[in-house]
């Protein structure tokens, strides 16, 4: 079996891999690197997901790079308008040549002898296994399990004569027209899900365990227009960015310093957008506090304009089992349907799934404490990527990508081939890495890394502070430990000349 060998291997082509992509060959255009995707297209989640509405739950002008603005007029894209964008980023700045579609990566072991990671994969539509190997291991597989979603055990589920879906698994040819279709769940899928469908459904019920907070936002951005009327593109992009992330800082500082206020400013709101006749404490009202867990946005109102039509209602009640014709709740009361939508939620699924090891050590994540919430305790050369729970997750992969790789210059201009950050997750106070009490965030906590309760290993759930941390902050901080030795791949004495010879004409 030949054995390739690439400075950096990136795994994943989603938004983080694709940023990934554009980084290195901005920051580190002498380093050789390839993504590697388990399926058959860009874009991870956005082509993952193919249910009605599918769309963003951040506005595109955080979503979106900071190197290829949003130029649409929809602030909340949908799913197929952002998979285009993700295609044609990665077509223009020439990153989709270094992706490779299909190839499965199943373990990665960090050899010191050696310096390097060997990845094993399996590649193709017959799985055929691959060897690869590299100095440097980017994570970008996001934080969920792409091949199945969450789905409780309901009882009686056999019986029922209907559709059974999860939006994960959302068949092309559905059709819906005219059907009964009840929606189970109350979080972003569903209240997506809920007036998209109503359009050509008979009747939508959204049947929901506990309410969650619903926003109503604008579906366009009327302050965009106009600043685009009369900014450059730049000027205009760098505005709109800055505008929003301030907004959505001072959302969540103020739903954690005042939630009580905060609160009832959301129900005023959400009082307004309702029918007659429909309970507010019942089915609007969260027995949590605002973003504890994420805060469900809708454009132009469109679940209360569905629920005003009549096309859509809102059922807040326990579900006993399925029946042959739809489902018996608590209450006593049968919902009949059609269709049943389990918008149950996500699978946690920490690091792809890949099993790691280091010199014939595997590696629990899960026992790990998260550096800077990027890398991995006592591992050397990894990155996880990880976004934002409380804004969009691109802001902080470009930051995520940007510091890697001020990491892989610095290592070069020092001749350094290992950094690993030290630490004794004894002596540390490990809390969970994501401060979310949604329940599929719950119930995958123990997959993932730990944070700590302080620098460097605390996971900020701020741009402006991981602005300051990943973009400025110092790399030789103490914490992360180097060292020398060769590392250069199979073959590759003239490529680690060529490397030497450019960062010497950088410096």
């Amino acid at each position: 079996m030949s054995i390739e060998h690439f400075d950096v291997l990136v795994v994943g082509a989603g938004i983080s891999g694709v940023s990934a992509g554009y980084y290195l060959q901005k920051h580190c255009p002498a380093k050789s690197y390839a993504i590697l995707e388990g399926r058959d297209d860009l874009g991870g989640t956005w082509d993952l997901f193919r249910y009605p509405g599918v769309r963003s739950d951040s506005d595109m002008f955080t979503l979106g790079f900071s190197f290829r603005p949003w130029k649409e007029a929809k602030a909340i894209a949908e799913g197929p308008a952002i998979l285009q964008y993700l295609r044609d980023t990665a077509q223009q700045f020439g990153i989709g040549r270094h992706i490779r579609f299909q190839h499965r990566v199943r373990s990665a072991a960090w050899s010191s002898e050696p310096c390097h990671w060997t990845i094993e994969a399996e590649a193709g539509p017959d799985r055929q296994p691959v060897r690869l190997t590299c100095n440097f291991l980017f994570l970008c597989s996001g934080y969920y399990d792409y091949d199945k979603g969450h789905t409780p055990a309901f009882p009686g589920s056999d019986d029922f004569q209907g559709k059974l879906i999860h939006p994960q698994h959302w068949p092309p040819d559905l059709d819906y027209r005219g059907r009964r279709v009840v929606v189970i769940g109350s979080g972003a899928t569903a209240v997506t899900l809920v007036p998209a469908m109503a359009e050509q459904a008979a009747h939508v019920t959204m049947l929901q365990r506990s309410p969650s907070y619903i926003v109503s936002i604008p579906g366009e951005d009327r302050l965009a227009r106009m600043i685009h009327r009369f900014l450059p593109e730049w000027a205009a992009h760098r505005i709109l960015r800055w505008k929003n992330v301030l907004i959505g800082m001072y959302f969540y500082h103020m739903c954690k310093r005042s939630p009580e206020k905060v609160k009832k400013f959301l129900r005023h709101l959400i009082k307004k957008e309702l029918p007659p006749g429909v309970d507010i404490d019942v089915h609007f009202t969260p027995r949590y506090q605002p973003w504890d867990q994420r805060v469900c946005f809708v454009p132009d109102a469109d679940l209360f304009r569905a629920m005003r039509d009549g096309r859509a209602s809102v059922v807040t009640d326990q579900i006993v089992k399925f029946t042959k014709n739809g489902v018996l709740l608590q209450s006593g009361q049968e919902l009949p349907a059609d269709i049943i939508v389990t918008a149950t939620g996500l699978k946690l699924l920490a690091c792809g799934g890949i099993r790691l090891s280091v010199d014939g050590t595997d590696v629990e994540p899960g026992k790990c404490l998260s550096y800077k919430g990027l890398m991995l305790s006592n591992v050397p050369n990894l990155a996880i990527c990880v976004g934002y729970t409380n804004a969009s997750w691109t802001l902080r992969t470009e930051l995520a990508c940007e510091y890697v790789c001020r990491l892989l210059n610095y290592m070069g201009r020092h001749g350094y081939s290992t950094c690993v950050p030290r630490c004794d997750p004894d002596d540390a106070e490990p809390r969970p890495l994501l401060d979310l009490t949604s329940g599929y965030v719950q119930r995958g906590s123990d997959l993932f890394p730990k944070q700590g309760s302080q620098a460097p290993w605390v996971l900020h759930q701020n741009y402006i502070r991981d602005l300051f941390s990943l973009h400025f902050g110092r790399i030789g901080d103490g914490t992360l430990t180097f060292s020398k030795g060769g590392c250069a791949g199979p073959g590759n004495s003239m490529r680690s000349f060529v490397q030497w010879f450019w960062l010497q004409k950088r410096k």
